[in-house]
């Protein structure tokens, strides 16, 4: 049964800038990217050894090949709390699902956050549950293969990104300032209660504290949150394209590089500078999902629209320039639409 006490309402709208919760994954992705073409060879050769290092030959989606230098793409991105406790046996569930689609000809991205809770099936698993589980189910393998069922187009290529990658970027460039709103005390990436404790006002806080300050939802509202990442993402960015951070930078690179693991190769990567550097300017929109709260066997989901999915898949293939003949099959997701009762789940499921 939905709660119409809770819904959340996701509209399809154009923006300027990426969605605020999900930079926390991009924004080692992008300090990345921004140290391989700004700061002379050998940071481009640092950047190069970083990304090579990370490389995983995973294959991307079988349902077509893609050159990223000259044809659309769309990228996963994935983010993960890989802290001690939550490893459990092999991989663990995801945190952040992004997909992102570029369309060369328009030099525009769309991006689509798909909710941790999404109720869909997985095929590794033969059922539906949380979308966050195909990540512990079959690593980022599992997750393409889940969103390219739901979203029935392929999914090309991932970016893997552990959160301990926002904090070990924090303390490579010695800190960020922020201002801190309240008082504050959470728990820290490695789940110990009340690890962090801050109090009001502007002031330099290291990666444990800035992911804290970024992730609690105890005393504010999903806007003021979002504003408050954003103000810690600009902190950081501003941090890291400063003079005084260029000597910090192969820190920085090698955190990112300890933390990510991607299907793309150096010089694919290459290929989205153009979309920054193109003179015509880059047209970034989100596309987003509207759906409403469900428990199932006392398990909270997120239950996305039907028509809302439909909307999204359709922009997402003109983006991409592919056509429902071309387009991943939805049959199994469409006979397994129906299900509503989703197998056992574990006390680890449900979370």
């Amino acid at each position: 049964m939905m709660s119409s006490t809770r819904r959340t309402i996701y509209k399809i709208k154009k923006k300027k800038k990426k969605r605020r919760r999900i930079l926390l994954v991009l924004i080692p992705f992008l300090i990345l990217a921004l140290g391989a073409t700004t700061y002379g060879a050998y940071l481009y050769t640092k950047a190069q050894s970083v990304f090579n290092n990370s490389y995983d030959p995973l294959a991307g989606s079988d349902k077509r090949d893609v050159d990223p230098m000259a044809d659309n793409i769309s990228l996963l991105f994935i983010g993960v709390d890989d802290s001690e406790k939550r490893q459990f046996q092999g991989n663990s569930r995801s945190d952040a699902l992004m997909l992102a689609t570029f369309n060369k000809k328009e030099n525009s991205i769309k991006l689509l956050s798909i909710p941790r809770d999404s109720y869909v099936y997985i095929p590794e698993r033969g059922s539906k549950t949380k979308i966050n589980a195909a990540h512990a189910l079959g690593g980022p393998q599992a997750t393409m293969d889940t969103v390219e069922e739901l979203l029935d187009i392929p999914v090309d290529y991932y970016v893997r990104m552990n959160f301990n990658a926002f904090i070990d970027v924090v303390n490579a460039l010695n800190g960020i300032e922020v201002n801190v709103p309240y008082e504050l005390r959470e728990q820290d990436s490695k789940d110990r209660a009340g690890a962090i404790h801050l109090q009001p006002g502007v002031q330099t806080v290291n990666g444990e504290q800035a992911l804290a300050l970024a992730r609690t939802r105890k005393q504010d509202t999903d806007i003021m949150r979002g504003e408050r990442q954003q103000e810690i993402l600009k902190a950081i960015m501003k941090k890291a394209t400063s003079v005084g951070a260029v000597t910090k930078y192969t820190d920085v690179m090698q955190a990112v590089g300890d933390n990510m693991t991607t299907n793309l190769k150096f010089g694919q990567m290459k290929s989205f500078i153009s979309y920054v550097t193109n003179d015509s300017g880059l047209n970034i929109e989100s596309v987003k999902l509207e759906g409403s709260d469900l428990r199932l066997s006392g398990v909270y989901y997120y239950q996305i629209n039907e028509m809302s999915l439909i909307e999204a898949q359709s922009a997402l293939k003109q983006h991409l320039n592919i056509t429902s003949q071309n387009s991943p099959s939805s049959t199994t997701q469409d006979t397994q639409s129906a299900t509503t009762q989703p197998a056992q789940e574990t006390a680890e499921a449900q979370n």
